[in-house]
């Protein structure tokens, strides 16, 4: 088994859901058979929103390469990093380690398009537009991304997880972001925040969906499980 080193904390609670998963995804009979994580959980890296909407704020990049190094340092053999807007500052991490960095937004990219998704519905910080992080992987796979009108409504509900407001509270305005996509002609819909995979299973009644960390989760798996394909 090799072992991933996680860029987390970004937020705390979708760095843990992320270690559950993977817990979840191998069939174990013993501790020995799980996946090996070391895991950054670094909640002090400056707000992604604070940098890239509102235009203040601290860099976040020198923090991501700096948990890269000491992640490298600390025996990882590939990285991972469980938050999409955070992949805004992808190649600041690659540049700071020779480790192999899991992309989670090329892997779902390449996962939605094995399952003939083309029009996809962003459930997404707004970061994500402004950056234009999917852009490439989008483009690479021949997919076109439907953004809310309104992204004021899903910004509001990742800031109220990040704030601790309860899941149960959240999951109907989640609901009614996903029927919004629906009606803007989104054909798959992409949980593309991990604040918003604690409540994916509000978004069953939407049609096919699929979640970034998930697609992580299953890179992850096979890398440690000597895949070279994860590579």
């Amino acid at each position: 088994m090799r072992p991933v080193g996680i860029l987390g904390g970004m937020g705390p609670e979708a760095t843990i859901l992320l270690m559950q998963k993977v817990l979840g995804a191998v069939q174990a009979r013993d501790d020995a058979d799980h996946i090996p994580l070391i895991v950054h959980q670094n909640p002090q890296v400056p707000s992604r929103i604070a940098a890239l909407i509102e235009g203040q704020g601290a860099d976040p990049g020198p923090a991501l390469a700096q948990m890269a190094r000491d992640l490298q340092a600390a025996g990882a053999a590939a990285l991972a990093m469980p938050c999409n807007t955070a992949h805004h500052y992808a190649d600041t991490v690659r540049a700071a380690s020779t480790l192999p960095f899991l992309d989670m937004l090329a892997l779902s990219a390449e996962t939605l398009q094995a399952a003939g998704a083309t029009r996809i519905g962003m459930l997404a910080s707004p970061a994500t537009r402004l950056t234009g992080v999917f852009d490439a992987p989008f483009a690479a796979h021949r997919l076109t991304p439907v953004w809310l009108q309104d992204e004021a409504a899903l910004l509001a509900i990742i800031r109220a997880v990040k704030a601790g407001e309860g899941a149960d509270t959240l999951r109907p305005r989640l609901a009614a972001c996903g029927a919004a996509l629906r009606a803007q002609g989104a054909d798959h819909l992409l949980v593309a925040c991990t604040e918003l995979s604690l409540m994916t299973d509000a978004l069953g009644e939407h049609g096919p969906v699929t979640d970034t960390l998930d697609c992580l989760v299953r890179a992850i798996t096979a890398f440690a499980q000597g895949d070279s394909a994860a590579q």
